[in-house]
């Protein structure tokens, strides 16, 4: 059969492309919205691994450590990270260190929840902007000086009677 060229049959013929173009898009994007909530649980999970939580772009971490061990892992963690140290202030239930970089001043608080348990909080301001993810890099690298100078523990063998 040979096209028409009538003009009225060939607009329904580009009509009925269109709409089921349409139909198609539709159908694509409510069946992809589904997948939004899945990626952000993932995302969430993955992203819980490391630093506890963020509010505000306060970024908190609780270690399994006396404050005495988190606070030289964070003196530690801010000179890799080439951030000077102003001073610290002790408090009833912990004490904060005040650290300064280019453009962003840093206040990481401690606070002692048992003799074996610290809280750490980390909030990095540029300005009136709160800047969480150098908040975040402060608990990781400390994360990362604890780990280095935590002994291994050694495998102990099985004594056979």
């Amino acid at each position: 059969m040979r096209p028409s060229n009538d003009p009225i049959v060939r607009r329904s013929g580009a009509t009925v492309t269109r709409l089921c173009t349409m139909a198609l898009l539709a159908g694509l994007s409510s069946a992809l919205c589904g997948c939004a909530p899945l990626a952000l649980t993932v995302l969430g999970v993955g992203a819980s691994m490391g630093v506890q939580h963020t509010v505000n772009g306060t970024a908190y971490r609780t270690f399994s450590l006396p404050l005495p061990q988190i606070r030289k892992a964070v003196v530690a963690a801010l000179k890799r990270m080439d951030i000077a140290v102003d001073g610290t202030t002790k408090l009833a239930s912990g004490e904060t260190i005040v650290a300064r970089a280019p453009a962003r001043e840093i206040e990481v608080q401690l606070e002692v929840i048992s003799a074996n348990a610290t809280r750490m909080s980390t909030a990095a301001r540029n300005g009136l902007l709160m800047d969480a993810a150098t908040a975040k890099e402060i608990i990781a690298q400390t994360e990362k000086s604890i780990q280095g100078t935590q002994q291994p523990v050694l495998a102990r063998k099985a004594s056979v009677i």
